[in-house]
């Protein structure tokens, strides 16, 4: 076959390859206009941010307006320093004005917060859909060429996440910080504009430097993204083709490609952390220098232009609170930067218009068609290939209700002209013709809806056998479907199953034998009724007896029909009333099986007469292989797994057989079944996950964390300290002006040196913590990826050990996991520094008001905790959900030709949004719920402020404490306020990591059953190759009511080759499993030379046996690199082609156009270049 198209790929790279494609990557790094996020906004989301950002620009002004109440208080205490009736009235007036705010800025609060994380979420899940509506929507070639399935995946579960990071509740934030930078330069100017402007000479350069670093911070993002994207492909490629992964002991190998991935986002995730931290170090500098200037020159204003104290303080807090929000906005602009960056490629591929485009509406639709198909004068080379040309004018006619077979050698094009039939593909030159029409005048859609295909390698999807067979028509009864089943010989084991037709298949179909999925993906074909059916090699998995009785069957449904049959075995094709003999992409033969007879030395002939050789040169092929690995480091064990070829009768051999299933029983014979669940934990009910687990993975980085938590304490320590000062400038601001004129030097010097140190700090804080929290992520991926891999193979038939459910929670749980570790932790212990000095500074200037105020503060802190209560509740199952999402549109993507074949977008797009339905909600209720609190902390707030004052205004009044004392506490109480605000706007994120930490930990808490890694057990000198299986009994885990194997004898010699032959889901392929160890028996033992298998090292058991599988699995490497795979370590050049030459590849492999690629070759991106 060539093109086969569900062939499963491990994107296990090669490094050159990969780096230097890294390089090109580097060269290109794009990000898309900020506006154009949000792009795919409805008109509900336009009046959502709408709103979000009117109460964010409430909430921005509301600081600059209190720092006019600021000015307006200070004068209150100031100039009724010896007036303590007139004080209290005064302060009771402008208190009062504070508890104004505080209801106005709650309410903006909320519509800030709930708004902009509701639309948020209803814009990124509709950018979910929209991408994979788009990404069915695209032309094969696209698969071929530009993408594969765990990239797209990756995008969807990883990218929608700082998409949505960009879109959310930090353009609130945004639009806030902007708003009060503008209100408190405007409030400023109208207060004073000289010295307003002497403050605001140092906005340039804040500009300038936020700029360039945004630049830096963007580059670095898109550049980590792609590392992580590649990573994510090497995730749901291995998880894919899990067997092939542990039959050939590459776990090593898939997790050294992983890595080497991780390791380049990790230097983009470390310079994109330092980016940002001197770019905020570079800012706070600025403006605390500026400050330094303000309160001399300041001063100055006050001497000799008649400014007061508090004006001159409500501008410096104006501008101070204005510039601050620029400080703040710097993890805004990074989620910007990283969402811009994601959203590139993605909205790149929804904009992307196929050539062959399934949505489009344009294009003929007929009553009916008759069913004449011809390819005229067809030139023709796969898109991954292109300077190797398939057909050239190649000409076929096949006249309507006419069954054709199309047979020849592995290669020479059968299964393109399936392709071409399809429109999988357009020709380059040439037309394809239904009923004299070319096909690109049809309307796909409706063409496509009158073809059926069934290929050489069944794609099922992760669903009931129900919904498997219904795929084939809108809307099918369950007569229907039941009906197809009867016609396609799958009934009988149907309803032997424990549930029948609703029983799940697992991924790829892995809980049905590879007949058991041949016969459900017949009835699927059945059941869509086309005028037009093309059967791909239909009937190679099947044994004697299921190909007749199938056979029959589509003799039945191909009645009326126009039938093309691609086949290797000549025996299906007999009956076809046109057979074609296809050699290096032309018709050399064509006629009935009897004509083509009549020419002995014809191809036909000479076809027939090579699979018509008895057993004996079978059997020595075999033999000679198994000398080749007997001369290099293997036995004379081999396994071959229902290999296409059929042995025959092989009871020349001697060896005892008895076997003890019981008649008529339907069983699972493929390397499948449900493992229980190692860990014993699901995702639903994920554990509490205590911090020091989480800290014990950052062991090794313990010193970097210490030197940032050093730095992000000094960090917090400064707001504190400039507070302190400011109380002592506001004091002299009221002295004399000999006194006023040498304080203000003094404090103004030291505010700069304060400048200085956060120069320091701030850069030397972020840059620890990048490297902590990097290194986390990058030691979290690669350690759950590691503990996956070597799962037992039976772990992996669980829907939550899907590969789309792991690639989704190693590419988001691990990002999410950081927050706890990251710029998170240097957030909360520069908060948790900046409180406690804060406390201690008010208590120290009056711990009587100081006590007042604790009284009051304890409410935010509820406020904080009410949150996390009530988003543990579904952050999990949402995440969960999420998951389930993930691996819908891993199976779509990951089966593009029989979604396309059966016009199944539709339907894979509506299973999708239902599965994302219950996240959306729950996304939508914490948005509502965040708001709540964001708006009650604003409130609380203001209102703890207002207390303060009168408080502080009663306390002066009676002798208890001074008037610097008062602004002492208030400056205290503001930074501990400041931050506890900030630590709860964390909340959301240190919830979900929880959440993912508890599904991270419960894959690496797992043991596997049987550990590919465990180095205990013995190893033989010598394998002879005698195998014995003794009373073996089995059943599959997930059906333990099903008894498989059942008390099953078998004796075979060395050096002998054994075939296992009966009907399809007898067993065969079970004893394969148990051979390979997948899984291990229920009772019984089986030998390897006399000693028990599970008593030897795994690894080096593992290494004696060669398996060739019914689905060829390729990784996507060069062909050199494929064969060697079959070796570890590294394979010599003579010993890659006496294999290849062996396997009678290294014909086609020298006829390919680059004579290197046995060497430089890549089988394409989906290892589907190759027949």
């Amino acid at each position: 076959m060539e093109k086969n198209s569900s062939n499963k790929e491990v994107p296990v790279q090669n490094g050159d390859q990969e780096d230097h494609k890294n390089g090109k990557e580097d060269e290109k790094l794009n990000s898309i206009p900020f506006l154009k996020l949000f792009f795919f906004a409805d008109s509900f989301d336009v009046l959502l941010m709408v709103l979000g950002s009117l109460g964010a620009i409430g909430n921005g002004m509301s600081l600059p307006v209190m720092t006019v109440l600021f000015g307006q208080m200070v004068n209150s205490f100031g100039f009724n320093q010896n007036n303590n009736r007139n004080l209290v009235h005064e302060v009771s007036k402008v208190s009062l004005r504070l508890v104004y705010l505080a209801l106005g800025s709650g309410v903006a609060s909320f519509l800030q917060v709930a708004c902009w994380m509701v639309t948020g979420e209803r814009q990124a899940a509709r950018i979910r859909g929209l991408y994979l509506r788009t990404i069915l929507r695209q032309d094969i070639a696209f698969f071929d060429t530009e993408t594969n399935t765990g990239e797209i995946v990756g995008r969807m579960s990883g990218d929608t996440v700082l998409i949505q990071d960009a879109m959310g509740e930090k353009v609130g934030k945004f639009i806030q910080l902007v708003a009060t930078f503008i209100g408190g330069f405007v409030i400023a100017f109208i207060k004073g504009w000289l010295l307003t402007l002497v403050m605001i000479s140092v906005i340039p350069p804040l500009v300038i430097s936020g700029g360039i670093f945004s630049l830096v911070i963007s580059k670095m993002a898109s550049r980590g993204q792609c590392a992580y994207a590649k990573a994510a492909n090497v995730v749901e490629q291995t998880i894919g083709s899990i067997r092939t992964v542990a039959s050939f002991t590459a776990e090593n190998y898939a997790v050294k490609s992983y890595n080497k991935f991780l390791v380049h986002a990790y230097k983009s995730g470390v310079q994109e952390g330092i980016a940002a931290g001197v770019g905020l170090g570079l800012a706070m500098f600025i403006i605390f220098a500026s400050y330094g200037l303000a309160i001399w020159f300041g001063a100055k204003m006050i001497m000799e232009k008649g400014y007061t104290g508090g004006e001159v303080l409500n501008i410096i807090v104006a501008v101070l609170t204005g510039s601050m929000s620029l400080g703040q906005a710097s993890p805004c602009m990074t989620a910007f930067a990283a969402g811009r960056a994601a959203a590139f490629k993605m909205f790149e591929a929804i904009e992307r218009k196929p050539e062959i485009d399934s949505y489009d509406p344009k294009g003929k639709t007929m009553e009916d068609i008759r069913g004449d198909i011809e390819l005229n004068n067809v030139s023709f080379s796969y898109p991954a290939r292109p300077e190797q040309p398939i057909f050239s004018g190649f000409s076929l006619y096949i006249s309507h209700g006419t069954t054709a077979a199309l047979v020849g050698q592995s290669g020479s094009g059968k299964s393109t002209v399936i392709s071409l039939i399809e429109r999988f593909y357009d020709p380059q030159s040439g037309e394809v013709l239904i009923d004299d029409i070319n096909l690109k005048e049809f309307q796909l859609k409706w063409i496509r809806s009158k073809i059926g295909l069934v290929s050489q390698e069944p794609v099922l999807f992760t669903s009931t056998i129900k919904e498997n067979i219904a795929y084939g028509k809108e809307d099918a009864t369950h007569e229907e479907i039941r009906t197809a089943a009867e016609l396609a010989n799958a009934a009988k084991f149907i309803d032997k199953l424990p549930q029948g037709l609703d029983t799940t298949v697992g991924e790829h179909g892995t809980q049905l034998s590879g007949g058991q999925k041949q016969r459900v993906a017949i009835a699927r074909a059945i059941l869509k009724d086309p005028r037009i059916l093309l059967l791909d090699e239909a009937t190679s998995a099947l044994d004697a007896e299921s190909e007749r009785i199938v056979q029959e069957a589509l003799d039945r449904i191909m009645g009326n029909r126009t039938t093309v049959i691609v086949a290797h075995r000549l025996s299906t094709v007999r009956n076809a009333d046109m057979i074609g003999v296809i050699h290096e992409g032309k018709i050399v033969e064509k006629g009935t099986h009897a004509e083509l007879l009549e020419d002995p030395d014809g191809a036909y002939s000479q076809l027939i007469r090579l699979q018509q050789v008895n057993n004996e040169p079978n059997i020595s092929k075999y033999a000679r292989m198994s000398e080749f690995g007997s001369s290099k480091r293997m036995s004379s064990l081999r396994v071959l797994s229902r290999t296409s070829s059929e042995i025959g009768n092989s009871s020349r051999h001697s060896f005892s057989l008895s076997f003890g299933v019981p008649a008529g029983v339907s069983i699972t014979d493929s390397v499948s079944g449900q493992a229980e669940t190692s860990s014993g934990q699901t995702t639903e009910n994920a554990p509490e996950v205590p911090i020091r687990r989480l800290a014990y993975l950052n062991k090794p980085e313990i010193p970097v964390i210490l030197l940032g938590c050093i730095s992000a304490g000094i960090s917090g320590v400064i707001y504190p300290i400039f507070g302190l000062m400011l109380s002592s400038v506001i004091n002299s601001f009221f002295e004399p002006p000999h006194k006023l004129r040498k304080d203000s030097k003094f404090w103004a010097l030291m505010i700069t040196v304060l400048a200085l140190v956060s120069l320091f700090s701030y850069p030397a804080q972020n840059l620890f913590f990048s490297v902590a929290g990097c290194k986390l992520i990058q030691r979290i991926r690669s350690m759950c990826f590691e503990k996956v891999v070597i799962m037992e193979v039976g772990w992996f038939d669980e829907a939550e050990h899907s590969s789309g459910v792991i690639g989704a929670r190693l590419s988001a749980d691990a990002a999410t996991i950081r927050s706890l570790v990251g710029d998170a932790l240097g957030q909360l212990v520069q908060n948790s520094s900046a409180t406690i000095s804060a406390l201690l500074i008010a208590f120290i200037a009056s711990w009587e008001l100081s006590l007042i105020i604790m009284v009051l503060l304890p409410l935010l802190l509820v406020n904080g905790y009410a949150q996390v209560r009530s988003m543990k509740g579904f952050s999990a199952d949402a995440k969960m959900m999420y998951e389930e999402a993930s691996q819908v549109a891993t199976d779509a993507v990951g089966s593009i030709r029989t979604v396309a074949s059966f016009c199944a977008e539709e339907k894979m797009m509506q299973i999708y949004s239902k599965k994302c339905e219950g996240p959306m909600k729950n996304g939508i209720r914490q948005g509502l719920i965040s708001g709540t609190g964001f708006g009650v902390s604003f409130f609380l707030l203001f209102s703890v402020y207002g207390t303060c004052f009168y408080a502080g205004a009663r306390f002066v009044q009676h002798g208890k404490a001074t008037f610097t004392d008062v602004f002492r506490v208030f400056f205290a109480l503001t930074m501990a306020a400041m931050g506890i605000t900030q630590s709860s706007t964390m909340l959301p994120d240190s919830s979900k990591a929880k959440s993912s930490a508890a599904s991270i930990f419960a894959i690496l808490d797992g043991k596997s059953k049987i550990d590919p890694r465990d180095e205990s057990g013995e190893t033989l000198e010598s394998v002879k190759g005698e195998i014995e299986l003794r009373h073996i009994s089995f059943k599959y885990p997930s059906r333990p009511d099903v008894q498989i194997l059942h008390n099953l004898s078998l004796a075979i010699h060395s050096g002998k080759t054994v075939a296992l032959v009966g009907e399809s889901g007898s067993g065969k392929s079970t004893v394969v499993s148990l051979l390979q160890r997948f899984y291990d028996p229920d009772s019984g033992h089986i030998m390897l030379d006399g000693v028990e298998i599970q008593k030897l090292q795994l690894k080096w058991f593992r290494q004696q046996m060669g398996l060739v599988s019914q689905e060829p699995v390729l990784f996507n490497e060069t062909v050199r690199a494929n064969i060697a795979y079959g070796k570890e370590g590294d394979a010599s050049e003579a010993e890659i082609l006496a294999a290849s030459q062996l396997a009678n590849a290294h014909g086609f492999i020298s006829s390919l156009q680059q004579p290197a690629c046995l060497h430089d070759r890549p089988p394409s991106t989906h290892a589907n270049a190759s027949s």
